[in-house]
């Protein structure tokens, strides 16, 4: 493709509102434009490495033995009544009414639409097990869209739903995926850390995420290098230190007009943050609920969610609190508490002599010991893993890192077909539930990450499988007479297979230079005065910045050689 026909609107300096370096190199090289918070035009440049990583994925997924599916964006209220989503989506789903009044949404995520269109057409467990998937575009109301592809309102995603026999079968069909996206990652030239993670608002038991370190990453990952342990803070665990101790003083209530805060109480005690139990009073599906754990500690709502089982939690109001305590915000603890359901962290019943509130204005506890001033009748992993804490397969030091979610699976057991009364005839003509996996892939985030993790000071530096082109020519020129040489020189390398991008431009040697850096293709070369001179043409590799001074009859080879064809 000829420079001067192909619409590649470089900018020389970065963008007001990019933060992020995919974001800016994005707009910089001409790749997007956006169109609205959350919304973005992928320009010719874009669209076509953005075609290369969708076509990357569908064969990996064809070679899997995957069937591909078209279904629709909008999606029948109906379904998402019939699974119970309809109403605990939360706000980033687009709810809408067509003219006639019946509601729809604009997909988010496709369960219930694949479970229906799977439900329409299996009968029997001959024709079973099935993986369905489609590449298409999913829609959400981003509260506050940022980093440019990265959260979007509007994205492109592969997204493959499961359907087996067994449990057995589901199994097999997780491992083919978890296979299948390594296959995926590493040819779009992707370094990934799959780490255990949170099911969330999809439901199932075994998930998985495959993340990209990146500064810029929303989610913060906790690995142990001395193992392969690795999880999503929201789902990681940790070895629970084993304290020692004894009861030494009898409880004692102490006065402690306007000290609320832990940092408040640690000066007011002169007392450790771990000698100290937090009590946050929740309201779970209307349900006041207390969560206790140790003051060093933050609670990870995530988990207590998933222990209670409930669709919403929620911060108790002060009425709530007051109700269940007779106290005010800040002043609840678990002693005498008999009227709602106390879960207590791990780490509770491990501490003596701790400080806690008293249920009362201006006053907390000391000298409380588990057993003695309170019963612990339920108890769970509720508190946040950090940085430090001990890794829970091998002691270690677990280490923390942000990262990038580009790919998600997820084993969804029978939470859909069961809600949605999917069945099949088994071996013995019996009705049963196919049991089912989830498994998506970012697409649009896929291509962000891999401009997060191959890019310098002066532009990207694509992986070769998913550049938009292979080779950037740059021709400098006097004379027409030499600009039919080069032409022909970019002739031979298209016929040769290579898809190449020819800087025919009447801009200096300056600015084609830096537009290639800036675009920043697998390979650049350059027909210039050396040419002319002695027949040089200069191949320099974007990356290792390599350079190698060819003839021309040696340029073909040396191409094949570079991308291994």
């Amino acid at each position: 493709m000829r420079y001067s026909r192909y619409l590649i609107p470089t900018m020389k300096e970065d963008p007001s509102d990019a933060v992020v370096s995919s974001h800016r190199l994005m707009m910089r090289a001409g790749l997007v434009r956006k169109e609205s918070a959350g919304m973005y035009v992928y320009l010719p440049l874009g669209h076509k490495a953005l075609r290369k990583i969708i076509n990357i994925v569908r064969e990996e997924m064809d070679n899997s033995g995957a069937l591909e599916f078209l279904m629709p964006e909008l999606t029948n209220a109906d379904l998402w009544k019939e699974s119970g989503r309809w109403n605990t989506m939360g706000p980033e789903m687009f709810r809408i009414k067509d003219r006639n009044n019946l509601e729809y949404a604009l997909g988010p995520t496709h369960e219930e639409a694949f479970t229906n269109a799977v439900r329409s057409t299996v009968t029997s467990y001959k024709e079973l097990p099935i993986n369905a998937y489609q590449i298409n575009t999913k829609f959400r109301d981003e509260i506050r869209p940022r980093f440019g592809v990265i959260r979007s309102k509007e994205f492109i995603m592969k997204d493959a739903y499961s359907f087996d026999v067994d449990e057995e079968g589901l199994d097999k069909s997780y491992q083919t995926m978890r296979s299948v996206y390594r296959k995926i990652f590493d040819r779009c030239g992707l370094a990934t850390i799959p780490v255990q993670a949170d099911t969330g608002n999809m439901g199932g038991s075994a998930s998985e995420e495959f993340m990209v370190a990146s500064e810029v990453g929303e989610e913060t990952l906790l690995i142990c290098e001395s193992c392969s342990y690795r999880a999503n803070q929201e789902k990681a665990v940790f070895k629970r230190e084993e304290k020692s101790g004894s009861i030494t003083g009898e409880l004692e209530k102490v006065h402690t007009p306007d000290v609320k805060t832990i940092d408040d109480l640690v000066k007011h005690f002169s007392a450790e943050s771990s000698k100290f139990l937090k009590s946050i009073l929740y309201t779970a599906d209307g349900e006041t609920v207390m969560a206790v754990v140790t003051g060093d500690r933050e609670i990870n709502e995530i988990k207590l969610k998933n222990h209670l089982g409930c669709v919403e939690l929620e911060l108790a109001s002060d009425d709530k609190i007051f109700e269940a305590t007779k106290s005010p915000v800040g002043f609840a603890g678990p002693v005498g508490i008999k009227n709602i359901r106390i879960v207590f962290d791990l780490s509770v019943k491990n501490t003596f002599d701790a400080i806690t509130g008293a249920n009362e204005k201006d006053y907390h506890y000391k000298g409380v010991n588990p057993g003695r001033d309170f019963e612990i009748k339920e108890e769970a992993d509720l508190v946040t893993a950090v940085e430090g804490d001990a890794c829970p397969e091998c002691g270690k030091k677990l280490s923390a890192t942000k990262g990038i979610e580009v790919g998600h699976i997820f084993k969804l057991g029978y939470k859909y077909t069961k809600a949605m009364n999917f069945t099949f005839l088994d071996k013995n003509g019996r009705p049963a539930n196919p049991i089912m996996g989830c498994y998506g892939v970012g697409v649009t985030r896929t291509l962000a990450a891999v401009i997060e993790q191959n890019h310098d000071e002066k532009g990207l530096m694509w992986p070769k499988e998913i550049a938009p082109f292979d080779v950037h020519i740059v021709g400098i020129c006097k004379t027409e007479e030499d600009e039919k040489k080069i032409a022909e020189i970019y002739e031979e390398i298209k016929k040769a297979g290579f898809d190449a991008l020819y800087d025919d431009r009447k801009n200096s040697p300056g600015i084609k230079f830096a537009d290639a850096d800036l675009i920043g293709l697998p390979l650049r070369i350059t027909v210039g005065k050396s040419f002319f001179d002695t027949g040089d043409i200069e191949a320099l590799d974007r990356k290792t910045k390599e350079i190698k001074r060819l003839q021309r009859k040696e340029l073909v080879p040396y191409l094949k050689e570079f991308f291994g064809r």
